[in-house]
Order: C-alpha cells, then sequence, then structure tokens
C-alpha cells in the first residue's frame, strides 16, 4: 500500500493529459499546414486560445507537481544543497532534450526551428523555481506581474537576438514552439501558489471523488503520467501515420 509520499493524484494526471491531447490535435494541424494543404490560421483566433489553454494547464501542473516533489524530498532529502542538485538535475535533463529537439528541428524545419521551446522553458523553471516554493502569496503576486510585463513586451522588437528566452524578440524572429521565460514563468510561479494551497505537504487540501477507475479517466491519466515520453515521440510517429496515409508530404 503506498504512503502519502508514494502516491500520485488522479486529477493532476487527467489534467496533464487533457493538455497532452489538446497538443497533439494542435500538432496534427500544424502538420498539415506546414506539410500539407491545409489553409488555417493558427496564431490567432480560436486556435491560438486553444493551444495556449492547453500550455497554461500543462505549465500551471508544472508548478503544482514541483509543490509536490518539493514535499516528499524534503523527508528523504535532508539537506538543502541536495534538495537542490535534485531539482538541477531534473531540470537540466529536460532542457537537455529540448536542444536535442532544438537539433532535430533545424535540419527539419530550417528556419522556424525551435530556439526556446516548452522543454528548454520547463527544464530551466525547475531551476529557477527552486527559492520560490517555500513562499506563497508572493508567488501569485510575483507570477501576475511576470505575465503583465510578458504580455507588454511581446509586441516590442528589440535589435539584438540573445534574450529570446526571456521574452525580448528581434525582428522577423519565427519558430514553431516558443515559451520564453516572460510570461510563461508566472504561470508557473502561479502553479507553485495553487500547489502549496491545494497541496500542502503532499495531502490534497479538499475532497475530490475517484473517478479514475473509469476507463476514460484512466486513460488521460495514463497520457498524464507518461507525459514526457508522450511529448518526444508524439511528433515523428504523427509525421510517419499522416505521410503513410497521404496527409502530408515532404519537400
Amino acid at each position: 500500500m503506498k504512503t502519502e509520499m508514494e502516491k500520485r493524484f488522479w486529477e493532476i494526471d487527467f489534467l496533464r493529459g487533457t493538455a497532452i491531447l489538446i497538443m497533439m490535435l494542435f500538432h496534427f494541424l500544424y502538420n498539415l499546414y506546414y506539410f500539407g494543404n491545409l489553409n488555417i490560421n493558427l496564431t490567432a483566433g480560436f486556435w491560438s486560445y486553444f493551444a495556449d489553454t492547453g500550455a497554461s494547464i500543462f505549465i500551471i501542473l508544472v508548478g503544482i507537481s514541483l509543490t509536490l516533489s518539493y514535499s516528499r524530498a524534503k523527508l528523504s532529502l535532508k539537506k538543502e544543497s541536495k534538495l537542490f542538485l535534485k531539482f538541477f538535475r531534473r531540470g537540466l535533463m529536460i532542457f537537455s532534450w529540448g536542444m536535442i529537439i532544438t537539433l532535430i528541428t533545424r535540419i527539419i524545419l530550417e528556419d522556424m526551428y525551435v530556439v526556446f521551446g516548452i522543454l528548454h522553458f520547463i527544464g530551466v523553471s525547475i531551476i529557477l523555481s527552486y527559492p520560490f516554493l517555500k513562499l506563497r502569496a508572493w508567488n501569485m503576486l510575483i507570477g501576475v506581474f511576470f505575465i503583465i510585463t510578458g504580455v507588454y513586451i511581446e509586441n516590442l522588437v528589440f535589435s539584438f537576438p540573445w534574450l529570446i528566452w526571456l521574452g525580448l524578440r528581434p525582428a522577423n524572429f519565427s519558430t514553431a514552439d516558443y515559451f520564453p521565460l516572460l510570461p510563461w514563468f508566472g504561470v508557473v510561479l502561479i502553479g507553485i501558489f495553487l500547489g502549496n494551497v491545494l497541496y500542502p505537504n503532499h495531502k490534497r487540501a479538499f475532497y475530490l471523488y475517484d473517478l479514475s477507475y473509469l476507463s476514460c479517466f484512466k486513460w488521460v491519466c495514463l497520457l498524464g503520467k507518461h507525459s514526457l515520453f508522450i511529448y518526444l515521440v508524439h511528433q515523428p510517429v504523427l509525421i510517419i501515420i499522416m505521410y503513410s496515409l497521404g496527409l502530408i508530404s515532404y519537400n
């Protein structure tokens, strides 16, 4: 029987799985647009909000999951330095996967290659979030500030490219996947705030009936449990299937 510190919260897996499904649908449409003949605007209107909704759910859950991981680690790792190293290694690993995606997309997408995508962002955010894990209301305030700042600079143009990761974009910048620290780290901080409020000391602070035994919920939860693996493999699998069916072509 699992202890309190070992158990998973099914609702988090379910929401993460839902975000994965949204991402997969959006990437299916993106493949049709980029490699096929679909005439659709994915950067504005409904589909833009659709993609941002999925990303926001996923990134909020990054913050919540960090608080849960921190609660578990505090019990098993006594020294503060060991706690930080745990988060640093995890962040570095995810960032490294992001760099692999950068190399692959540089070959396939050429000028649209991923410079600072969601895996780069999550990796850096895991490392940067460590000092914020003990904070509560301040995370909400700082998070909102980061979001407002990011929205403000979104339409500004800068003459240098080395702060793209922060959200300062040069003219004619384009990429297939872009999650700068401003505003998205603010969303992580809001997730940390929610994690501290809703799951203090790795315990659910509210009642929720367990629906994870239902087939539809179980499958979505399964996606959520393996979100990193699915993110890494879903695009190659999608492209191979779509190419085999004649939905897209690569010239």
